[in-house]
């Protein structure tokens, strides 16, 4: 009988408890798509305050413990719930959990979160949890790797992989951390350890430390080993490139499914392209646009960042609001885009809906009426927006970086390949060119609709990423690296 590895996902949000993030998704999605695949996988996360009710009272108390941060014990609670099938455990403290805004960022983040990675690896042996691998998550979890080495090596041989999700956010914080928090000695402060240009990193914590780094697109993996996109960590990230697999993140094909969506006016699919046009009458009557089936709507469903290219879209939004299109923009972010945003919803009522907040039905919607679907990242380590928009036959517009280069391919009018459109160079008017590239295929009914097939028909559900995750598992056991 072969033995599966057992997992711990260690994440600082997942979903349905706290989400600010794609991270939330992704803790749910694969963790269980792995579970389907014979993987003994648990999650664990921080017990926030703004968990809602409802899941608060379906946990069990297992243990109370103590866990050492620097001088200080502090108290760690263990609380378990299984949902959908998924074992989730939660760390329990009101000191650092019980706060408003869980993401918000405080004064003590570097005290928060290295006490959430020492309680992880002390909840392990208080309620023997036989783990054979950590899976690490983004800055949050980076220090699980190092005080597993340096504090846990009784623990026997478990093995770490650490997954970056988006490397600009990093988890700085002053070298004095190291004694005063971590329990770790100076030794750990240089180059080719956690120092990071006079502090110390999380982040290169479980880049230097684990066994297995992951990203989460093939392309992103290429992009970060070099300055422009490597945020000054590109020669570590070389240095693991024999230990470093980008693997593409995937959706909730149950999550997001428009032939059974709730959130939508009319559900469809690939074979009743028709319904999906109401759904365009439905949104357009819901935000007060003129109700026409015939013009082109773009859809937006964004974090409001300069990264996610709205310098651009401000660039050449005259120009393109001319055309006979309409827009609906859905997001919250930077004052400044919020703002001008707000101005050309004022200013081209009948074309532009810009939504200033963050609303999951009315996502929903947006992806369910949209015709395309506009992306022009700076830079997108994955992206899960386009994948959602593919599934819902919403074509996305893209610039060529990250997850979306590795998703989108762009349409060959020759071949009848491509399920989107895309532009290379982080430029306005070749995003504009893109996009009245798109506009002049949406006016041959048969041929968009050709195109919007080749979308939907796609495979953009975890399966095949868990099953690369899987062998990762496998092939971590029989890793041995002296750091």
């Amino acid at each position: 009988m072969i033995r599966m590895e057992k997992v711990l996902y260690a994440a600082f949000e997942a979903v349905p408890f706290i989400k600010s993030g794609g991270l939330a998704d992704v803790a749910f999605s694969l963790p269980r798509e792995l579970r389907k695949l014979g993987v003994d996988i648990r999650v664990v996360l921080p017990k926030y305050s703004q968990i809602p009710q409802e899941f608060k009272e379906e946990m069990t108390f297992f243990k109370s413990f103590e866990v050492k941060v620097g001088w200080r014990n502090q108290y760690c609670g263990i609380e378990y719930l299984e949902y959908r099938g998924i074992p989730f455990y939660f760390i329990d403290n009101e000191y650092y959990f019980k706060r408003d805004g869980a993401y918000s960022s405080y004064y003590d983040d570097g005290e928060r979160y290295s006490f959430f990675c020492r309680a992880i690896l002390e909840m392990i042996g208080h309620l023997n949890l036989k783990t054979d691998i950590i899976h690490c998550n983004d800055w949050h979890t980076g220090m699980i790797s190092p005080l597993l080495k340096a504090h846990y090596s009784h623990y026997g041989d478990i093995k770490t992989i650490f997954t970056i999700h988006n490397l600009r956010y990093q988890g700085v914080f002053p070298r004095e951390i190291l004694g005063d928090l971590l329990n770790l000695g100076m030794e750990y402060y240089h180059s080719d350890a956690l120092e990071f240009h006079g502090g110390v990193s999380f982040l290169k914590g479980g880049i230097k430390y684990s066994d297995i780094v992951t990203t989460v697109s093939k392309t992103y993996a290429q992009e970060i080993q070099y300055e422009y996109y490597g945020e000054k960590l590109e020669g570590l990230i070389r240095s693991r490139r024999e230990d470093l697999y980008g693997i593409v993140n995937g959706i909730d094909y149950d999550l997001y499914n428009p032939s059974r969506d709730k959130h939508i006016f009319l559900e469809y699919d690939v074979n009743s392209f028709e319904n999906k046009q109401e759904n365009k009458i439905g949104l357009q009557r819901l935000l007060n646009l003129p109700q026409r089936k015939d013009v082109p709507l773009i859809g937006m469903v964004s974090r409001l960042a300069h990264m996610k290219g709205l310098d651009l879209l401000l660039h050449i939004f005259d120009e393109l609001l001319n055309e006979d299109i309409q827009m609906v923009i859905l997001g919250t972010g930077e004052p400044y885009f919020e703002s001008r945003l707000r101005d050309y919803s004022h200013r081209y009522k009948d074309k532009i809906s810009t939504q200033i907040l963050f609303d999951e039905s009315l996502a929903h919607k947006i992806y369910a009426a949209s015709d395309m679907f506009l992306m022009p990242s700076k830079f997108e380590p994955c992206g899960l927006s386009q994948l959602i928009a593919l599934r819902y036959g919403a074509l996305p517009i893209v610039r060529e970086t990250g997850g979306l280069k590795d998703t989108v391919i762009s349409y060959n009018e020759y071949t009848n390949e491509g399920n989107g459109f895309s532009f290379t160079n982080y430029n306005a008017h070749d995003m504009l060119f893109t996009i009245k590239r798109a506009l002049r295929f949406y006016e041959d009914n048969v041929l968009w609709r050709k195109i919007v097939s080749n979308a939907m028909e796609g495979n953009y559900s975890w399966k095949k990423s868990a099953e690369i995750y899987k062998e990762l598992y496998k092939k971590s056991k029989s890793l041995k690296r002296n750091i």
